[in-house]
């Protein structure tokens, strides 16, 4: 393996011993107590079971089979899980022809950032994820289940059943995912049809054809965003079936794959290859998940989110961490937003296999951590199909890429270094997705107009403000602000800046969307303005240097000037609306007691 890593790895490894042995003490003492079903109460028992059938009744009680809870994010708001709402029959059909019982332990909420972008419910948004983890506890905390399937794909969804599932250390997890959508109008060409909107070029009905052309049927998104890059790193962390991630929904082959779900999961049991999630997700898995998220241009949410999940496990990560690893892990996909392939063509190309396989023979992952799968992440780099009698078979992938404007192999990458650069200066630590940002944008250099709200952009946007070079300063969009929304609205009219040949920058203490790329966005500045960052200190005016070279992140102020400014309050009538409407109120708790972005913007701590 290559030093760097290695070494990175010893010093989360010591970093996190104290909190790591601590978990494994307790999801170690959990692993040896007597089933559920055998040290309950009667009355305990019989209401576990009171809704199976007879013959399954007998099965987990008297025959002590094997019972399966299934933590599903089904609904049909959201088109990636719409196919969900078939799958436990599915999983119980498979799971009794192997003896096994099934019962869904619970569902979790799933919200869908597509349909609340820009609007009040994405301040629901991030805080959805912790929501999820404990939804994910309440339904396993019935504590009758030898293993659980989760089932879900989206972008706080899969984090947040991580988290939950975490808590649950001591149980054999598989992850289900549904796969994605069939492409669609290309994501550039929508992206354009929103550019022309913000210009007033084009009407609603025009955007809306775009949109309905881009998002037609079920199944992920297929663009490169939050969701997509969850089941690049499920994978590389070994808690799916080998290349489930991107096959169709409708494809024979995920029925397929959801049945061996069963059979995995099944396989994981005591006397036999006993992986439980606690023991499987360790320091060089969560290493290896940083590593494949930098290697394709993923999604900077992951910043937040596996600090969050690493954090469930005993494991402290941060920015410098990643930044890190980004340094010595080489660029090998270009998948939209920092390609124009999108998650199918990126699949047809050797997808998530293709990556990994090149990655572990670079000596850039650990290969000899536990997977759900039976030979370790080798079983990774291999891809899935149907032979003439239906059974899966695993094959090896091509040493050279199928399509090389998509996919490279280790020694002949993209680039030398991942996506990724850590910003820090006087406005705080921040970070930069570079991989999707032209060269000659990572180093912008211009006065700073500031806003308040995304919606202050806009409005300064379509009164003709924003003709200039400038570094828009977004402020009062942290965790404890308003609940971290993505700004993803702000890209087309700071595109459209782009476009015309001024220098344009974003800083804020916010989320960008996944898919958000193109313009050079120094995010998550932290700590944010609410919780004292000096990005309250930045005035309209002030000239603002974001250098994705050298790694700074400053307002070119002098230094006593800037000593003696104050942070700025949130204008009266940011305060008086902050925290309603659509249930924002409910969510009050935990904007006052968030962490900071870089410690995963945890509210359970």
């Amino acid at each position: 393996m290559k030093t760097q890593i290695v070494d990175i790895t010893a010093r989360i490894r010591e970093r996190s011993r104290p909190q790591r042995e601590a978990y494994l003490r307790r999801t170690r003492a959990a692993a040896v107590q007597p089933r559920g079903a055998d040290r309950m109460g009667c009355a305990n028992v019989a209401h576990a079971f009171a809704a199976l059938p007879g013959s399954d009744k007998f099965r987990v009680v008297a025959e002590k089979a094997p019972n399966i809870g299934v933590i599903t994010a089904y609904n049909d708001m959201l088109s990636a899980h719409q196919p969900y709402e078939s799958y436990p029959a599915l999983i119980r059909d498979e799971a009794h022809r192997h003896g096994a019982t099934v019962q869904v332990a619970g569902g979790v909420p799933a919200m869908c950032d597509g349909v609340t972008q820009g609007l009040a419910g994405m301040e629901l948004s991030l805080f959805s994820r912790d929501t999820i983890a404990m939804a994910t506890a309440v339904g396993l905390a019935h504590d009758v289940f030898d293993a659980a399937l989760l089932l879900g794909v989206c972008d706080k969804i899969v984090p947040g059943l991580l988290i939950g599932a975490l808590h649950f250390g001591h149980l054999p997890c598989v992850f289900v995912p549904a796969g994605p959508m069939s492409t669609g109008l290309s994501n550039s060409d929508k992206s354009k049809v929103r550019e022309q909107f913000a210009q007033g070029l084009v009407g609603r009905d025009k955007l809306l054809e775009a949109e309905s052309a881009a998002y037609h049927g079920v199944g992920t998104c297929t663009f490169y965003g939050t969701a997509n890059s969850n089941q690049m790193l499920l994978e590389s962390m070994g808690l799916h079936v080998p290349g489930t991630a991107f096959v169709h929904p409708h494809a024979g082959l995920r029925e397929a794959l959801t049945r061996e779900a069963v059979r995995t999961v099944l396989s994981i049991r005591k006397g036999q290859r006993f992986t439980p999630i606690g023991e499987l997700v360790d320091e060089r898995c969560i290493v290896n998940a940083m590593v494949a998220l930098l290697a394709t241009g993923g999604s900077t949410n992951h910043l937040i989110h596996w600090v969050a999940v690493a954090r469930s496990a005993g494991i402290l990560i941060d920015w410098t961490d990643f930044a890190e690893l980004s340094a010595c892990t080489p660029l090998l996909s270009r998948v939209y937003p920092n390609g124009k392939a999108d998650v199918n063509q990126f699949q047809a190309a050797g997808g998530p296999g293709f990556v990994l396989r090149e990655l572990l023979d670079a000596g850039c992952l650990h290969g000899d951590v536990l997977t759900v799968a039976d030979g370790g992440m080798a079983a990774y780099g291999r891809v899935p199909t149907q032979g003439a009698d239906g059974a899966l078979v695993w094959h090896d992938l091509p040493s050279t890429p199928i399509d090389d404007a998509i996919v490279r192999t280790a020694a002949a990458p993209f680039s030398e270094s991942g996506g990724l650069r850590l910003l820090a200066g006087n406005l705080g630590r921040s970070v930069m997705k570079v991989s999707a940002v032209p060269e000659d944008r990572h180093v912008i250099e211009a006065p700073a107009i500031v806003f308040d709200s995304q919606e202050a952009l806009h409005v300064a946007f379509k009164a003709g403000e924003l003709e200039r070079d400038f570094v828009a300063v977004v402020r009062f969009q942290g965790p404890k602000a308003n609940g971290m929304p993505e700004l993803h609205k702000l890209t087309p009219p700071l595109a459209v800046q782009q476009d015309k040949g001024f220098r344009v920058a974003l800083v804020t203490d916010g989320r960008m969307s996944g898919a958000s790329g193109k313009v050079p966005a120094a995010i998550h500045v932290s700590p944010e303005v609410l919780a004292g960052g000096p990005l309250g200190k930045v005035r309209t005016g002030d000239l603002v240097r974001v250098d994705a070279v050298m790694g700074t992140l400053d307002a070119l102020v002098p230094a006593d000037e800037w000593a003696a400014r104050v942070i700025e309050d949130r204008p009266d009538v940011l305060t008086d609306d902050a925290g309603h409407g659509v249930g924002r109120e409910l969510f009050g708790g935990m904007r006052r007691n968030v962490r900071t972005a870089e410690e995963g913007a945890v509210t359970w701590l």
